[in-house]
């Protein structure tokens, strides 16, 4: 695996994003990590795809590095809710799996009081502003560690065989009988003699 640095940095991301996280820093570690195996630039087009199975913060960073997005058609969400995402190049026929490892970089006393100030930030409320800036710290720290480690310390990959999804095709589009708006033709659904749409033929179910 080369080690080149892809065209769009962690700074980038954070600026696209709005904020740093840790799930952040795992998108741009699995992103760049799918750019090296692949030995690939940023494309301008579909040369690249990428599958992600999850709607985090990650994902944002993955558009970014990879330039793989939804309104090309080459950034695929497939709604498993799992920390697994594929990447393929048309131009190389090749694909890569990657998901991340449990990540044991902080000391067990670090991370057992991480996810106890976590649990009063996020689920009891009950944090007091020393504890909310001391979850910080501890954050950030892992954060760092994160984005400096080695990548088969934080992540797992192997080659993949399946074909990436088809390129993007301009599909036209049908007014639903019902609400009027416009729908991607294969959206549409039929119901007595109807052109509906998704959100209108589940409201006649």
């Amino acid at each position: 695996m080369r080690e080149k640095e892809p065209l769009r940095g962690f700074e980038e991301a954070v600026r696209f994003h709005g904020h740093v996280c840790p799930g952040l820093a795992i998108g741009y570690r699995v992103a760049t990590t799918a750019m090296n195996l692949l030995e690939t630039d940023r494309p301008h087009d579909e040369e690249l795809v990428a599958i992600v199975e999850n709607d985090t913060c990650a994902v944002d960073a993955i558009q970014v590095v990879t330039g793989c997005t939804f309104g090309k058609g080459n950034l695929v969400f497939k709604d498993y809710g799992k920390g697994g995402f594929s990447f393929f190049s048309r131009k190389k026929k090749e694909g890569f799996r990657i998901r991340y490892r449990e990540f044991p970089h902080l000391s067990d006393a670090d991370g057992a009081r991480m996810e106890e100030l976590k649990r009063k930030i996020h689920f009891e409320g009950s944090a007091s502003e020393a504890e909310r800036r001391e979850y910080g710290a501890l954050r950030e720290k892992l954060i760092q560690q994160m984005l400096s480690c080695k990548a088969e310390d934080l992540l797992e990959w192997r080659p993949i065989q399946e074909e990436p999804p088809l390129p993007a095709r301009i599909r036209p589009s049908v007014v639903c009988d019902r609400c009027g708006e416009q729908v991607m033709e294969t959206r549409i659904r039929k119901a007595g003699g109807k052109n509906l749409c998704i959100p209108c033929i589940e409201q006649t179910n």
